[in-house]
């Protein structure tokens, strides 16, 4: 007898369901498969043939083959193939800088030392915190990527609290797999000189590639970083760099014995100095901790000039090669990076530093009154004329109640007491006008350091990327800025994607930014200013994920910064150092494990040493075409963004998909404690709102507008699709955001939230007792009035995305497992929603009822709603029930309310549970959260 054909596993079943569905719907126009097969996993539930356990397992599943995905798609973006030593990629970096070409003579030491110690690439560690994983999982799946093997089965994927000293641990553990990676490229380079100068080859100190922080150091948007957690976290990361410096020169023995002995003495002050950081400062503490920085600073160094002339000395005693190559090394670490494991950058809000200068100038006229721009810029230039130096001490520093003065003093302290080796980079979010960049420079003299930091604007608002040009222009019309940046040596600059492209969309931002970096070279030559270094710092922004490139980090290098942008400055004369930012949990998975870190250290040197070339990219020879098209997605997206429809989107329950990855909230909350109801996308901060739509099924901000741009010139359209790298690389980020969309998923949420599917289901419904239950779903849904603005939308982005599916035939599809996780978890929601219906009524409880309980809970704000419903009917009898009062027991007061605990709150917590479960799980598909 032939063995039976074994059942059908579950996820193969619903898959076939799925499919079925879809092929319904082939034929019949008005159906939702995704929404139906949301309605068939809840009856499966209702009668029996499935239970939460199955689901559980499911999208435990669902989330372990996410993870593996993951996994191999990490490897193959850095180019990394397991088992083959990432170091042969550094060692070719190395051997092509000394021999551009195998057949003919290696350059000459001075244009190698030249090119090898100019700094042309930074990778900034930002938080700003995205925190998708716990942080043992992704220490799993970088593993996975790097052997090959897929990660274990049954890991957690819903991410765990993060503080701000997690945030610091996770940045800096992934820091120290990249300063070891630059350790080997630096091995690598010293070793391609040895080859050709064996007399010379030492006297190089290569710090081609840098390392920055901005972990615990950024106040633009948080409240939980004092001036004494920044310290703290300053001074740890001097301790990790003399930590480290001692453990490469230990097995050194004698001939490096008074180098250990400085540096121990070092980190014995700079402990001594960290212990006396208060956690909550007052007056007493600060005075203490004032006296520990100003006794221990010598002990502790605050420059390289203790260290440098020890390791002189120890590579003069040195006995072989090899202990010449260590010191050498670790040297070109300590040069690079000074007292620090890594730079540092500071941020801050522009209002922060115009409200100081409200304080301390008394100018009150608004920065944004074009009307009184120029009698503006005249008083901040009249205040720079002929200023004095304000000291600093942590007395002033715990006075002072400016955020901006207050920062500027704490890099002060910092300068003089920690570090003054390395400029420290002041970045300025929302900077739309040069008064900005004047206030940071008055700021900066004021209390004596604008020889220390590097000023940097942020143009990363639609309107700071249209004023960009101009903004730089008000600030170098200032004599008093020029001769700053000359100072310096260079200008530094800072552009994101987060606030444009939650605006503009993704693509038009990259057309922004690129037209923006074209016309620094005219500014600059206009103001006498063409032999300054240029610094462009490129922080990403939410898309498919802070990577801000999904094809390979080579690709995400070429997209941030476009070859011919590249060729055109360096034609005009200009030094270029690139910086580009890796945040959070997910940029740091790229820092994951040794061979990852130098992998991503071997893209990055790639990119920074090829020499810049015209490309003859054909987007540029159609430049109206290209202007006209990024306009036509930017005018297309802005139009969605003030529809209220797509705040409806992102608003009817999207806060409630997203769990906390870090110490920010998502959105504004209300006075009663639960979350404001979106009405704009400007009420959400721009990981939220990105990662929600993850959650929804649609990435509007790197597809929409794209539809109605293509159908303006279909072919050409096609054709520069196939011939141009620049256009090619931007329309990849739509090609992933295609694979992550589906707006038959987006027509199943818009359908949840729709009071009228509610109604439909209760006129179909033959269960006993269900028809009231989705007459009760369908009141509150009803009263938020939110269906006629979301169907209105839903029709916005399907007209769009028909035009863009005819342009172009080829566009990707979302996966049917994703399909799958996004129809579980709205028959999840649905599930969630009956039971709250069946909460009983009760008087209003701190001024919530009942009606505002269901309301939230339809929002998915439920773990606060259940907990106040658990306060509203208790679980368990009260506290003096057991006791006998010498009369009858009033019945009401003794009872409790477990059944309704076990019957509707405990359920409604583990189907919400697997909601986040979904959530996770989706996130692991598209590879990142925000």
């Amino acid at each position: 007898m032939p063995d039976a054909t074994p059942p059908p596993s579950l996820l193969d079943d619903l898959l076939a369901r799925l499919q079925a569905a879809r092929l319904a719907s082939s034929q019949d126009p008005f159906g939702d498969p995704v929404l139906l097969l949301a309605l068939a996993i809840s009856r499966r539930l209702d009668d029996g043939s499935l239970d939460m356990g199955g689901l559980e397992g499911l999208v435990q599943d669902l989330s372990d083959d996410a993870a593996a995905g993951r996994a191999r798609r990490l490897a193959a973006y850095l180019g990394h193939v397991p088992g083959t030593p990432a170091e042969r990629a550094l060692e070719a970096v190395a051997a092509r800088l000394v021999r551009p070409d195998p057949f003919d003579s290696p350059v000459p030491f001075a244009a190698f030392k030249s090119s090898v110690e100019r700094t042309c690439f930074a990778a900034v560690f930002t938080a700003h915190p995205t925190f998708s994983l716990p942080a043992s999982t992704g220490a799993k799946l970088a593993e996975a990527a790097t052997t090959g093997e897929p990660p274990p089965r049954g890991l957690p994927h819903r991410p765990a609290p993060v503080d701000l000293r997690e945030e610091f641990n996770q940045a800096n553990a992934a820091i120290l797999r990249g300063r070891d990676a630059l350790d080997r490229l630096a091995e690598a380079l010293f070793s391609a000189a040895k080859a050709i100068w064996p007399d010379r080859w030492h006297l190089v100190a290569p710090r081609p590639v840098v390392l920055t922080s901005w972990v615990g150091y950024d106040t633009d948007g948080r409240t939980d970083i004092g001036w004494w957690d920044t310290l703290r976290l300053r001074l740890d990361m001097k301790r990790y760099q003399l930590e480290r410096l001692s453990g490469q020169v230990e097995p050194l023995g004698e001939i490096a014995q008074p180098l250990r002995a400085r540096l121990a003495e070092a980190l014995e002050a700079v402990a001594r100095q960290a212990a006396a950081v208060p956690s909550r400062p007052d007056p007493e503490s600060v005075q203490k901790l004032s006296g520990e920085m100003v006794l221990n600073r010598e002990a502790a160094m605050t420059d390289l000039s203790a260290l440098l002339p020890l390791f002189d000395a120890a590579l003069a005693a040195a006995p072989d090669e090899a202990a010449r190559m260590t010191l050498v090394v670790a040297r070109a670490g300590l040069v690079a990076n000074g007292l620090s494991l890594a730079h540092t950058h500071f941020r801050l809000n522009a209002a922060q530093l115009h409200n100081a200068m409200r304080q301390r100038l008394e100018i009150v006229t608004s920065p944004d009154d074009l009307s009184q721009r120029r009698g503006l810029l005249g008083q901040i230039n009249a205040a720079l004329t002929g200023m004095e130096t304000q000291p600093v001490d942590f007395g002033g520093l715990f006075a002072e109640q400016s955020s901006a003065a207050k920062l500027m003093m704490s890099i002060a302290q910092i300068v003089k007491h920690v570090d003054g080796s390395i400029p420290i980079r002041f970045l300025i979010a929302e900077t739309e006008t040069g008064y900005t960049l004047l206030a940071a420079l008055w700021l900066a003299r004021h209390f004596g350091v604008d020889r220390h930091i590097e000023i940097s604007p942020l143009f990363e608002t639609a309107t700071a990327l249209e004023r960009g040009e101009r903004v730089l222009d008000e600030a170098l019309r200032s004599p008093h800025f020029r001769d700053y940046l000359r100072q310096h040596g260079r200008l530094c600059l800072q552009f994101g994607y987060s606030d444009s492209g939650r605006y503009v969309g993704q693509l038009a931002a990259s057309y922004l930014i690129e037209r923006l970096k074209l016309r620094l070279a005219d500014l600059l030559k206009r103001h006498g200013m063409s032999d300054i270094e240029l610094v462009l710092f490129d922080t990403h922004g939410e898309s498919i994920g802070r990577g801000a490139h999904p094809q390979s980090l080579a690709d995400r290098l070429d997209y941030l910064f476009p070859p011919q942008a590249r060729h055109a400055l360096s034609k005009a004369g200009f030094a270029v150092r690139e910086e580009s930012s890796f945040q959070g949990g997910d940029g740091y998975l790229l820092f994951g494990t040794a061979a990852l870190a130098q992998c991503t250290i071997a893209r990055i040197a790639e990119h920074a040493f090829r020499r810049p070339k015209d490309t003859n990219d054909p987007i540029y020879a159609e430049a109206d075409y290209g202007a006209d098209f990024f306009a036509t997605v930017r005018r297309e997206f802005g139009q969605l963004v003030e529809d209220p429809g797509y705040a409806a989107l992102l608003g009817g329950f999207g806060p409630g998909l997203l769990e906390k990855t870090g110490s920010r909230p998502s959105a504004r909350q209300s006075d009663l404690g639960g979350p404001v109801r979106i009405t704009h996308p400007s009420q959400l901060r721009a990981i939220p709102n990105n990662a929600i739509l993850h959650q929804v099924g649609w990435l509007a901000n790197s597809l929409h507008g794209l539809g109605r741009a293509a159908a303006a010139n279909p072919e050409l359209f096609a054709e520069l699709r196939e011939r141009s790298p620049r256009f090619a690389r931007a329309l990849a980020m739509a090609a992933r955001a295609a694979e992550c969309s589906d707006i038959g998923v987006v027509r199943a949420v818009v359908g949840t939230l729709d009071p009228g599917t509610w109604l439909d289901r209760a006129a179909a419904t033959a269960r006993p007792g269900r028809r009231e239950k989705l007459l009760a779903v369908a009141s509150p849904l009803d009263a938020l009035g939110l269906q006629a603005p979301l169907w209105r939308m839903f029709r916005r982005l399907q007209a769009d995305h028909l035009e863009l599916r005819a342009a172009w035939p080829e566009l990707p599809a979302m996966p049917e497992r994703l399909v799958l996780l996004h129809a579980l978890r709205l028959s999840l929601i649905h599930r969630l929603w009956l039971l709250a219906i069946e909460v009983p009524e009760f008087s209003p409880r701190h001024g919530v009822t009942r009606e505002a309980v269901i309301q939230r809970i339809l929002a998915l704000d439920v773990p606060p709603a259940l907990d106040l419903l658990g306060e509203v009917f208790p679980a368990a009898p009260d506290a003096v029930s057991h006791l006998d009062f010498h009369e009858p027991a009033t019945r009401d007061s003794r009872t409790s309310y477990a059944r309704e605990h076990e019957e509707i709150f405990e359920p409604m917590r583990r189907i919400f549970a697997l909601v986040l479960g979904c959530s996770a799980a989706v996130s692991e598909e598209v590879g990142a959260f925000g």
